[in-house]
């Protein structure tokens, strides 16, 4: 190779290996946060003219009236309200419902992909910066996590289940259509214990967090029932046995009471919708630990808005059935103190909406400082990250959201985030300066 080329290109090595290095050895961003009034996520009281201090990534110190350091850049939000990054443990980030037919036929994978991102942005310009994705298609899920993490798009700190483990015929299986008719791709369909661990497998091989598993019958599907079971014990003890082997929590969606009852046998960390469980299913739940995740929102939006998804009658009829006894159901569960977490279904309605949900969870008879900790304490505890989000306070992420008004008195305020900090960066602010 010519000397001529050598050079240029050596030099630019060097440029390269400098400025990196440079980067590197920056120091971190020192901010300090004022706060109006702050709700840290725990029990306490709000906190009155508190500062958080910030460096890098993580919060340093928190307290009212705190001194600033010399050299910090200064966020004042003095006139709002400041709470936790919000954590939505039930979403489907990388698609959203449009018209059903056009969904199935005319859209691809590709088009998931394609729009990933814009809803990852949504999401997080909502105010929820930590979210649970519970399958998706081709682990373009994987791929949208990978991509935040690197910093190359914006969006919310993601756990991620790949795709959702189903039985052939299930809520996780195309039905109703000719035998011919097929869709390439990924498949999440595993039957018997062999399959199961097979999958499960792969999932975590490709980069799954957690698993995804379809324990009933659903909604969004046309198989005969709306929460039949659709795994024998035998194969749920095999999902969270396979997934414990391997260190990943399990997710189950169950709306049935018997299928909660064999999820909740084999161990899973959460019941996804829960809408007909019984007296049995919440002693089980209570006695073991297991967390709920009840998505009222998302059966709201649906019967409401069924005509422009353009569903089959069927899918109507089975929300309706749904949505019979949920109500009394969901409230047995918190009188018996079942573990509560906030997720929504996100993608069955439309992103960036989620915050629709602390207002509908009042019906269930919470008060709105129960569901703000169900999206903040209790969700972060039921993701494992209780060390890194869901409270304001020393050693966690600075991951901030404020609001103007008071949402201890009209949580509805939260559907109206004015600002967002994730890991210490600015993301969003229409604050009033």
């Amino acid at each position: 190779m010519p000397r001529a080329f050598w050079i240029p290109a050596a030099l630019a090595l060097t440029l390269t290996t400098a400025a990196l290095a440079a980067e590197a050895a920056a120091p971190p961003r020192h901010v300090a946060v004022r706060a109006g009034r702050l709700l840290d996520g725990s029990d306490a009281k709000p906190i009155r003219d508190a500062v958080i201090l910030i460096e890098g990534d993580r919060i340093t110190a928190v307290g009212p009236g705190l001194a600033i350091p010399a050299g910090y850049e200064v966020v004042d939000l003095s006139r709002s309200t400041v709470l936790p990054g919000l954590i939505d443990c039930h979403t489907h980030i990388t698609s959203q419902s449009g018209n059903y037919y056009e969904d199935l036929f005319r859209r691809s994978p590709i088009d998931e992909a394609v729009m990933a991102h814009v809803y990852a942005r949504r999401t997080l310009e909502a105010g929820f910066t930590t979210v649970r994705n519970v399958g998706a298609r081709e682990f373009i899920d994987v791929a949208l996590r990978d991509a935040i993490n690197r910093g190359d798009v914006v969006g919310p700190r993601m756990l991620v289940a790949t795709l959702a483990v189903g039985s052939t015929g299930g809520h996780n299986d195309l039905t109703g259509f000719s035998p011919y008719l097929r869709f390439e791709g990924f498949s999440g369909i595993a039957d018997g214990v062999d399959e199961i661990r097979k999958l499960i497998r792969v999932e975590v091989k490709r980069g799954a967090d957690l698993i995804k598993v379809m324990a009933t019958a659903g909604v969004l599907s046309e198989e005969g029932s709306v929460g039949a079971p659709q795994y024998s014990q035998e194969e749920m003890n095999a999902v969270v046995q396979e997934a414990a082997m391997w260190g990943k929590k399990v997710a189950a969606h169950a709306h049935g009471a018997e299928g909660i009852k064999r999820a909740a046998r084999a161990g899973v960390a959460s019941i996804e919708h829960g809408g007909m469980i019984d007296e049995e299913g919440v002693h089980l739940l209570k006695e073991r630990g297991i967390y709920l995740v009840p998505d009222i929102y998302t059966d709201e939006y649906i019967l409401a808005e069924a005509d422009h998804l353009g569903l089959p009658q069927k899918m109507i009829e089975k929300e309706k059935e749904l949505r019979k006894n949920q109500l009394v159901n969901w409230r047995r569960a918190i009188d018996a103190g079942v573990k509560l977490a906030f997720g929504t279904d996100a993608g069955v309605y439309p992103h960036g909406q989620n915050a629709k949900q602390f207002h509908s969870l009042l019906a269930l008879g919470l008060t709105p400082r129960q569901v703000i900790r169900m999206a903040t304490v209790n969700a972060a505890d039921l993701l494992g990250w209780s060390d890194r989000v869901g409270t304001v306070a020393p050693g966690r992420y600075a991951d901030l959201i404020a609001v103007d008004g008071d949402p201890l008195a009209d949580v509805t305020e939260l559907e109206r985030v004015r600002f967002v900090m994730k890991g210490g960066a600015v993301v969003k602010d229409q604050g009033k300066r």
